[in-house]
Order: structure tokens, then C-alpha cells, then sequence
């Protein structure tokens, strides 16, 4: 939306918003179908519970079981091969329309928060770090106990973060979404795809100053996630819920450059929380992840730590086990994980993001000395233009599940390998582009620009490598 400036009859300028367009309109229909909107997101919530809930009830498939004949099964791809990787690929499209819209523990914890304590949020929860935190536990735990393939621990992670939001929300706040503000494990995973998404709602400071000498003055709107409207500048914690369309006469759905945000919005405050999920979480942790059960490393590595321990005499790291919901326990399945294993996961996994994050970490810092002396603010900023490759790798890993589970049932997508090399260099290039177009903000010396884009590139290179491994050689 462009705002025009015009004289009025005494030839003073007035700003003026021209006509809605289609997206401005496609905003305002949200804001007038509340109620619709509601209904539908109570329908998810019901499909969310009974695909969540009955197939733990059910015995555990067996071999001969499709995901078109057997609840757990389709259920267990509808969780990890439908919903998680497209919601990020629906982010990156739309910001979190998935989170104002449909997103089943956004709905419970408002609805809890209208009806519970209402007390002030407490200080410790408003922590930048909870995001990344959460995310990280969540993924690890999630590895250890194989979330990704049975009902009870699908029903264990999301089952207990949606009762937490709903606890949260009975706790803290007014029609609010506390949970989602603060704590939601994806939270800061959508917050970051969100910025490059094409669409968002603007809010027009001109427009929105104008509102102020109106006579009557507009009702409040209710943001659940405590977006502060006025001063919006980015769509990262929008939850694009339709809500604050045509308030003041200044917001409005409407399109921007996915680069925009990145580059415009995103070096304005340093959030270093933010870097380390991007460096260490999406580029790090979650390629370890990805990787540990394929990794002829991780084998070779259980492989030495038992010859050692058997020749030291300690045997019971190989054999001890641990319940289902500390270790993956499923004997009558073969799939167990042993105190040893759970051990070397965990260990693989965290020297996966920590090597990988800090290889990426210490050229994002060459590239930004190479633009002039150390600026915290500029080293996040370029951190900002990892968000394409790091949300690419993460919707790779997540689409595998995908494959893997038509791929177990018969059905083969062709040119897999070929998709996914063409998405990870878009990916890659659509990164190296936005770290040019930061260094042009910072310095007009094309040396220095150059420099800090080859080692901006060679940040990009532990996790291209990671995930050729993971697809390619291995």
C-alpha cells in the first residue's frame, strides 16, 4: 500500500490511502470473519486431538500396515510428513497465517487465557532465549526417544506443549497468547521464515499519525500476540490473523519484497537469540539430528566406545536400556536404544551443531570485520541473511520423513535428489544476495564488500556440506 500526499480545499497536504487492492481486501475479509475463523480453528483442534490421542490407543502397526489403512500410520505422516514441513514452507509464503488461522495450541491457550487468572506475565518468561532453548530440547529429546515414528512420543512432545499452552494461558493474560509470544518450541523458527515472506500487514505511519486528530476515535483491537501495532515494522511476530485490518485506516495486508524485511528491518536491533538459533539450531543442531542414524560416523563411533568398554570389562552401557519415554524402547519392533546409544546421539549430535555453528560463527565474524571495525549490530545483521539456507535445510530434512514414509509404502517420487540440490542452491544464492545487499548498507568500498561475501559464502559451507552427506554420499 503507497500512501498519496494531496491538498485539500485550503491547499494544506493531506495524506490519503488509495483503493484496496486484492490483498488489502483478502486482509479485510479476515477481519470481518472472525467468527468463521474461530470455527474453523476449533475444527483443526478436533482432528489435532483425535489424531494425537486414538492412535496410541491402537496396537503399533506392523509391516503390512499403509498409511492409507492404518490410523497410527497416517497419522504419524500427516504430524511429520505433511503439517510440520509445509507449515514452514506455508511461513515462508504467507508469515504465520498458520499461527493466527489454524495453528491448534494458538486457539486452546487464547481461549484458556479468556477464561483463566488473567495475571500479569512474569518477567523471567519475556527471555528472548526460550525460543531457541525450546527448540533445541524439543529436537533432541524428540531423537532420543524417535518421535518421528511412534504414537506415544508424537503424543508426549506435542500432547505436553499443548498442555502447557493451555496452562500458560489459564495463568497469564487476557485473551492473550502468552505461550506463543514467549515459549512455543516453533515460535522462533516462524518468527525467523516469517521475514521473508512476500506478504505481511503494513502499518503506514503517516496514515496512522492522521487517525490521531480524527474526532472519533477507533475500538481497540484485541492482538493476541502483543504485537505492538503502531510502531510494526516486520512480519516476525505478526501472526497475520487479520484482526488489526483497517485500523486507524493504516494496516493493511499487502505485498513487499521477501528481501525487504532481512535488509531494511532486521539490522535495526541486534537480537543475538536469533543468531544462535539460525548458526547453531537450524544449521546446526538440526542437521546433527537429520544425520546421527545414517552417519557411518555415528556407527563407527558406537563401534570404538564398545570395544572399549568391553575390553575394559564394563558391559552394562550395552545393554542397559531405558523406558520409552527417556529412550526408544521397542523390542518387539527391534528398536531399542541402549544407554550407550542414547549417549552417542546426544554426543553426536551436540558436537554436530556445536563444530558446524562454530565454523559458520567464526567466518560471519571474518565477513563482518572485512566491512570495518567490530559492530555487534552489523555481525547479526548478516546472521539475518543465513535464514533462507537455514530454512531450506530444515524443510530438506523434514520433507525426507516425507519421502521415506511413501517411499515404505510403495510410492516413489521421482527426481528427489535433483529437487532437492536445486532447492538448496537457490537457497544458498538467495543467502549470498541478501549478504551483499547488507554489506551495501555498510560500506561503499567494493574490496571490502567482496571480501566479506567470500567469507560470508564460507559460512554457507558447513551446512551445504552437512546436508550433501546426508542426501548424497551417505
Amino acid at each position: 500500500m503507497t500512501i498519496r500526499i494531496i491538498p485539500d480545499i485550503a491547499g494544506r497536504p493531506v495524506t490519503v490511502a488509495p483503493p484496496p487492492d486484492v490483498w488489502a481486501r483478502i486482509g479485510d475479509w479476515l477481519q470481518l470473519h472472525q467468527r468463521t475463523i474461530r470455527t474453523v480453528q476449533w475444527g483443526v483442534v478436533s482432528v489435532y486431538a483425535v489424531l494425537l490421542i486414538v492412535p496410541v490407543l491402537l496396537p503399533l502397526p506392523d509391516r503390512t500396515a499403509y498409511l492409507w489403512s492404518n490410523l497410527a500410520r497416517f497419522a504419524q505422516f500427516v504430524f511429520w510428513g505433511i503439517w510440520w514441513p509445509f507449515v514452514l514452507v506455508g511461513t515462508a509464503l504467507v508469515g504465520r497465517m498458520w499461527c493466527g488461522l489454524l495453528c491448534p495450541e494458538g486457539s486452546i491457550t487464547e481461549f484458556a487465557s479468556g477464561h483463566g487468572l488473567g495475571k500479569a506475565t512474569p518477567r523471567w518468561m519475556t527471555w528472548p532465549g526460550w525460543p531457541t532453548v525450546a527448540f533445541a530440547s524439543t529436537t533432541l529429546y524428540g531423537q532420543m526417544i524417535s518421535v518421528y515414528q511412534y504414537p506415544r512420543p508424537t503424543l508426549l512432545i506435542l500432547g505436553g506443549s499443548t498442555a502447557a499452552a493451555a496452562l500458560v494461558g489459564y495463568l497469564y493474560g487476557r485473551n492473550k497468547r502468552i505461550w506463543c509470544r514467549y515459549l512455543c518450541p516453533a515460535g522462533g523458527v516462524f518468527a525467523l521464515l516469517a521475514k521473508i515472506a512476500p506478504l505481511h500487514f503494513r502499518v503506514e505511519p503517516a496514515l496512522w499519525e492522521r487517525s490521531q486528530l480524527a474526532r472519533e476515535k477507533p475500538g481497540p483491537v484485541n492482538c493476541a500476540p502483543l504485537v505492538p501495532l503502531r510502531t510494526m515494522r516486520g512480519g516476525s511476530d505478526c501472526h497475520m490473523c487479520g484482526r488489526c485490518s483497517g485500523f486507524r485506516g493504516a494496516i493493511r495486508l499487502a505485498r513487499r519484497s521477501p528481501n525487504h524485511e532481512i535488509i531494511h528491518v532486521a539490522g535495526q536491533t541486534a537480537k543475538p537469540w536469533e543468531t544462535v538459533l539460525i548458526v547453531f539450531g537450524l544449521m546446526g543442531l538440526a542437521l546433527g539430528a537429520f544425520q546421527w542414524s545414517v552417519s557411518p560416523w555415528f556407527v563407527a563411533a558406537k563401534q570404538w566406545a564398545a570395544t572399549r568398554l568391553a575390553e575394559a570389562g564394563v558391559l552394562w552401557p550395552l545393554d542397559a536400556t531405558a523406558p520409552w519415554w527417556v529412550l526408544t524402547n521397542y523390542p518387539d519392533r527391534n528398536d531399542v536404544l541402549t544407554l550407550l546409544d542414547g549417549a552417542l546421539l546426544v554426543a553426536y549430535v551436540a558436537t554436530v551443531a556445536l563444530a558446524s555453528g562454530a565454523a559458520t560463527l567464526l567466518m560471519l565474524l571474518v565477513s563482518g570485520r572485512c566491512l570495518g571495525r567490530w559492530n555487534p549490530s552489523r555481525f547479526h545483521h548478516l546472521a539475518q541473511a543465513l535464514i533462507p539456507l537455514a530454512g531450506a535445510g530444515v524443510f530438506l530434512g523434514l520433507s525426507s520423513l516425507t519421502i521415506g514414509q511413501l517411499r515404505s509404502d510403495g510410492i516413489i517420487v521421482p527426481f528427489v535428489g535433483e529437487t532437492r540440490a536445486v532447492l538448496l542452491a537457490i537457497a544458498t544464492l538467495w543467502s549470498a544476495v541478501l549478504s551483499s545487499q547488507i554489506t551495501a548498507l555498510y560500506t561503499t568500498r567494493r574490496v571490502r564488500r567482496v571480501l566479506a561475501l567470500f567469507a560470508f559464502c564460507a559460512a554457507m559451507a558447513p551446512a551445504n556440506i552437512g546436508w550433501f552427506l546426508l542426501f548424497a554420499a551417505w
